[in-house]
């Protein structure tokens, strides 16, 4: 272990695209856990776009970081000291620590990982909260039946490739967007989805139309923007869109309604259109029907995934900027440190 730990602070508010220097690195002194604490080496970093919204100081569901506090983010750490009898030296816990290589904790929030059960980088990827995200927005607010078309954007992504699956899984017929040649090839493929289509083509709306002939049932939203303009004429009535993000929107704040809102609203009544925004965390009671199933479907091979690895913790601004334009391809994650001290 290193005598100074490292942290990425916001070092200002982003106008906008964030900007390299939106962020700072800083070196520190690793801390010390006190009684009933934890110190924490941070193993993988999650990134999210979430953490866009977290960078801007307007109303949100969650406090934004502050201006020179530790960007927010999801770990997988292991516990290299303990004064908590919760938890040994040597454990792997899922936590909160941040965009820093070491992090104290009073145990609370923190769970055990086992890393019998699958590899320990799942536990913010498809058993963590994307995959989550995904089981819960597409079953409690989408409902597929069988037979039905369900639609996904950022469809080789964290939450995107888990969302078709599990539609496929329960019967209906998945169809993914995506940006380039290669992510809808892996989307088909490799993932199985009915069909794939790139959203940079200049004929995306007409080939969309020609891959979901009986019109879109669920559509399943984390991209809005361009994607979505192209969906919402093909919505069936009774349609479900649940909303978990809105990637094409996150640099744009401040904007007002779109000349199309009312015709959209006009189409939400006469189509009797269910849209609903959700967070992960409004599903905490889902938990573990979510881990018993999703574990499950992994084991059997039903839901594949698919890791997209940034090395070293100063990187993790670029990989966060790449992730807002759609550059991972796969599980956007920073490997901090080796998997054991």
């Amino acid at each position: 272990m290193s005598a100074s730990g490292k942290r990425i602070v916001l070092a200002s508010r982003p106008v906008g695209e964030p900007k390299p220097s939106d962020f700072r690195l800083e070196e520190c002194a690793i801390p010390t856990a006190g009684a009933g604490e934890v110190l924490l080496r941070t193993v993988w970093l999650s990134l999210d776009p979430y953490m866009r919204g977290r960078m801007s100081d307007g109303p949100s569901y969650a406090q934004p970081v502050p201006v020179g506090g530790v960007m927010e983010a999801g770990t997988v750490s292991e516990v290299i000291a303990s004064n908590n009898p919760g938890f040994a030296k040597g454990d792997i816990v899922l936590s909160r620590a941040g965009w820093q290589t070491h992090a104290v904790s009073d145990g609370k929030g923190l769970a055990k990982i086992d890393p019998k059960i699958a590899p320990i980088s799942t536990a913010v990827g498809v058993l963590g909260m994307p995959g989550m995200t995904a089981y819960t927005g597409l079953l409690d607010i989408g409902k597929p039946q069988a037979g039905e078309t369900v639609v996904v954007a950022a469809a080789s992504g964290a939450v995107g490739s888990a969302v078709g699956q599990i539609a496929k899984i329960k019967g209906a017929r998945a169809i993914g967007i995506a940006g380039g040649k290669d992510k809808c090839a892996y989307v088909k493929n490799e993932l199985g989805f009915d069909d794939c289509l790139d959203h940079r083509e200049t004929d995306f709306a007409a080939k969309l139309q020609f891959a979901c002939p009986k019109g879109i049932d669920v559509y399943f939203e984390n991209v809005g923007g361009a994607v979505f303009e192209a969906v919402f004429p093909l919505l069936n009535a009774f349609a479900r869109m649940p909303v978990c993000g809105l990637i094409s929107e996150y640099n744009n704040f401040g904007e007002t309604s779109p000349k199309w809102a009312g015709k959209m609203m006009r189409a939400v009544l006469t189509k009797r259109l269910t849209i609903r925004g959700f967070i992960v965390s409004d599903f905490a009671a889902r938990h573990g029907d979510f881990l018993r199933d999703m574990s499950a479907w992994v084991r059997e091979g039903k839901v594949k995934h698919k890791e997209f690895v940034t090395e070293g913790l100063e990187n993790a601004p670029d990989a966060f900027m790449g992730l807002l334009k759609g550059a991972n391809f796969g599980k956007q994650l920073v490997r901090v440190g080796p998997d054991r001290a």
